[in-house]
């Protein structure tokens, strides 16, 4: 009797399909979380990877303005003059753009006729590849000629760029303004502003409505022109 028993016990296929259906239900749900993860996961590195070249760029900015500069010396013959210095912002459609002199060059190649002086950009334009998208570009020329705000090597710093916004704290005045410029003799001749506030606007892919804005803060320690033997604040 008991050799018949266990030779028919088993399971019936009814179970077996119960068995089944609630294995891939469980298997369904297993690969549901993973996959959520997954996605959650390559969002945040997206994210971070996102936010990383902002901060990055706004480092940059911080640490090239931090260094600007301008000369008091030029020659009175327009016709001789071969160098100017800058510090000049203007508004542009979708953002503002500063063109300066700065120490901030660096040279890479060994015996290069370069020095530490460059002249810097930072401007709101079109993608090249896709002029329905706007772009923050940086400018820079290794050396400085008499038209400060041309010539050199343009690049990308951010992408995907809403707005790019400056102002800039006058020392004397203690007020922030949206303008400077030392090129007019109704702007700020022979001095900069004591800092640079940067902001910049970029959209949040995963919410449309909501861009994000990111600022800074540059300090610029040479705030007269240089060579004080023709002037002397």
């Amino acid at each position: 009797m008991n050799a018949r028993r266990q030779s028919t016990a088993g399971i019936t296929l009814i179970e077996a399909l119960l068995a089944i259906a609630i294995l891939s239900i469980v298997s369904a749900l297993v690969w549901g979380g993973f996959a959520q993860t997954t996605r959650n996961k390559k969002r945040v590195e997206e994210d971070l990877d996102r936010y990383h070249v902002v901060h990055a760029a706004l480092e940059r900015m911080q640490r090239e303005l931090s260094m600007a500069y301008v000369s008091a010396q030029v020659n009175p013959s327009p016709a001789l003059v071969t160098i100017k210095t800058i510090f000049a912002s203007t508004d542009h459609h979708g953002g503002d753009r500063i063109d300066f002199t700065s120490f901030s060059h660096q040279r890479l190649l060994r015996d290069a006729h370069e020095s530490d002086q460059n002249e810097l950009s930072y401007f709101v334009t079109r993608h090249p590849q896709d002029p329905s998208r706007q772009v923050l570009a940086r400018r820079e020329q290794n050396r400085i000629d008499d038209d400060p705000r041309r010539g050199g090597r343009v690049e990308i710093l951010v992408e995907d760029v809403l707005d790019f916004q400056l102002e800039f704290f006058d020392p004397i005045s203690g007020e922030w303004v949206d303008r400077w410029d030392t090129s007019q003799a109704a702007g700020q001749p022979n001095r900069l502003p004591a800092q640079v506030k940067i902001l910049l606007t970029v959209p949040d892919p995963h919410n449309p409505g909501h861009p994000r804005t990111f600022g800074t803060r540059a300090r610029l320690p040479m705030q007269y022109a240089l060579n004080h033997a023709i002037y002397n604040p």
